[in-house]
């Protein structure tokens, strides 16, 4: 395989990285994470990787088919594409719930997965807030309606997800898979992480520690999680299951906050999908990943690669 074309890849990254930072610069101006329009500029930057991995294939790469290049249109076979599909719907949810179970056995993490008193609690606040009773409605029946939710939100999420993953699985993992699939992973994993660092920095994700250590542990979570999304892309030759799966994690990570016990709290530094204790599972999905070969691209993605044209004329 060809070595790494660095030129396109530090362009991509400079791009990636101002352009977010612009994105988010209203909050740091204004209100910070306490801006009415947050979630506004959040979604926004979401999409500041695709933008860059756009304009340095179109003047940079110069590909003969950019689509084709980012993953967004091999739906073939349909069979292994509804697979991978399916499995960034459902993996990215067994992690955060392993996550949770992990770190209530290692004590960071103080879950009441029986009686989910932590969010009855946050239902009674919230009614009595705006005067109304409590749902008459057992409460194991309320969480499991948080699974409907989040299948909702998750094809919601998929949409400024893929923003996010036409850049760093779309574009720039297998512009590094020169340097091998673990190098690639760890070296767009910390891309990615870095990525964060304007919400980060405001308090974003890690709100009970200095924004510099948010940032190193944002970097952990998107090498660990990036290698599963890697997975994704390069197994099914496309983009959209890592993009589906970017979209279960975020609508599922807030699932720490139905399992919670009430009158307890927890550090996202140790718990949750954004502390160390959830990167456990998945790098042990990882490691198993990689000693079975999975990190080998697709068939038709190697063929792709090696024998179509590389740039335009």
């Amino acid at each position: 395989m060809a070595a790494v074309k660095w030129r396109p890849v530090i362009v991509f990254i400079v791009l990636a990285y101002a352009l977010a930072w612009l994105a988010a610069l209203p909050l740091w101006l204004g209100g910070g994470l306490r801006d009415p329009l947050f979630g506004v500029y959040a979604v926004l930057m979401m999409f500041t990787p695709a933008v860059a991995a756009l304009i340095v294939s179109r003047f940079v790469d110069r590909p003969a088919s950019i689509p084709r290049e980012l993953g967004l249109v091999h739906v073939r076979p349909v069979g292994r594409f509804l697979l991978y599909l399916g499995l960034g719907l459902v993996v990215p949810v067994v992690l955060v719930m392993g996550a949770l179970t992990i770190g209530a056995w290692l004590g960071v993490y103080p879950a009441d997965f029986q009686n989910f008193s932590g969010f009855e609690a946050a239902l009674r606040e919230q009614t009595e807030a705006v005067g109304a009773p409590l749902p008459a409605i057992p409460i194991g029946v309320l969480v499991a309606a948080q699974f409907i939710n989040m299948f909702i939100g998750t094809i919601i999420n998929t949409v400024p997800a893929l923003g996010e993953e036409l850049g760093w699985r779309g574009w720039l993992l297998p512009r590094l898979m020169p340097l091998g699939a673990p190098a690639a992973i760890v070296v767009s994993g910390v891309v990615w992480g870095l990525w964060h660092a304007p919400l980060i920095l405001l308090g974003y994700n890690y709100p009970d520690g200095p924004g510099w250590l948010g940032v190193l542990a944002m970097c952990g979570m998107c090498i660990v999680f990036g290698g599963v999304f890697a997975w994704l892309r390069l197994r099914s030759d496309s983009v959209w299951p890592a993009a589906l799966a970017h979209g279960a994690l975020n609508a599922s990570a807030g699932l720490m906050f139905v399992f919670v016990m009430a009158g307890t709290g927890f550090s996202t530094f140790h718990a949750g999908v954004l502390g160390w204790s959830g990167w456990i599972l998945p790098l042990l999905l990882i490691m198993a990943l990689g000693l079975a070969g999975q990190f080998r691209p697709a068939a038709s993605y190697r063929v792709q690669r090696t024998q179509s044209p590389t740039a335009k004329p």
